[in-house]
């Protein structure tokens, strides 16, 4: 069992949950997840580490109430457990050598997976700047991190109410224009928006990262749920990522793949014990 040392409702959808995995809190690195299980009945679920504290023996994770399963975690308080926490899973992130200036680009609850890229790569002494969309206000979320795990902050909202008033792919290019030379751009977040962050450094052949996040249930490679495509090639996101090289991505594919169980995937309430069900 799991103790929840921690939990913050951030908004209306999104909660923080800091939970006592020591062995897990111990070997994470940024880019890496855990799946975890609610109960003996519940999903396998994959959520990305927004953050660790080794001395403290805690993950941080940051999760949107979308499905039962996530819906079920966020009911819960300090001090409950859940059953199973797993991780850490996939492969740490790889920078590029003697990088000097990258921007971090996050949208929505991909915030979360940014923040630990910025908040590393600021360690490091690379120059970050954190490019985070919300589509208004009142969903920005864990913005003092961030400001602290970056050189500059530039949060864009889809209707202007607060910050700069557009999309984070206008914000990049509004950025380059202005004569930011990155060595690399990190993009997590929905996949059309990783798509067209690609889309605007491809013409300047600047080394993009994306963070995939298909279908998935095991997360050890063996049920090839997480499939993806990468520059002509079958790639596994649970063990070969999740981060990718974003100008080889078949994001087409993805989302297709990504939309195959929609219907399935949609919560529902059990007709015969009441119970909340749905992927995630």
């Amino acid at each position: 069992m799991y103790r929840i040392a921690q939990k913050r409702v951030l908004n209306e959808q999104v909660t923080l949950m800091k939970i006592e995995a020591p062995y897990i809190a111990a070997k994470v690195d940024a880019g890496q997840f855990i799946i975890f299980r609610v109960d003996e009945k519940g999903e396998r679920v994959p959520l990305t580490v927004a953050d660790a504290d080794k001395e403290a023996g805690t993950i941080t994770i940051i999760f949107q109430s979308v499905g039962g399963s996530t819906r079920k975690l966020a009911a819960l308080n300090e001090g409950d457990s859940i059953l199973d926490v797993v991780g850490p899973l996939g492969v740490a992130t790889e920078y590029e050598k003697d990088i000097k200036r990258v921007a971090v680009v996050g949208g929505g609850v991909g915030c979360a997976i940014a923040y630990p890229q910025a908040k590393k790569l600021h360690n490091m002494g690379v120059y970050v700047d954190l490019i985070a969309g919300f589509r208004s206000k009142d969903i920005v979320i864990i913005e003092d991190e961030m400001r602290e795990a970056c050189n500059e902050l530039h949060i864009c909202t889809d209707d202007g109410s607060y910050g700069y008033h557009g999309f984070v792919t206008n914000k990049l290019q509004e950025l380059i224009d202005g004569g930011a030379k990155y060595d690399e751009v990190i993009a997590i977040g929905p996949v059309p928006m990783m798509k067209f962050i690609c889309k605007v450094t491809e013409p300047y052949e600047i080394k993009t990262l994306v963070s995939l996040n298909p279908i998935m249930v095991d997360g050890t490679g063996m049920c090839g749920g997480c499939r993806v495509t990468v520059d002509g090639k079958l790639k596994y996101a649970c063990v070969d990522g999740p981060d990718f090289d974003g100008h080889k991505v078949d994001f087409d594919e993805l989302m297709r793949r990504n939309g195959t169980y929609k219907e399935q995937e949609k919560a529902h309430v059990c007709n015969l014990t009441g119970e909340v069900r749905g992927n995630g």
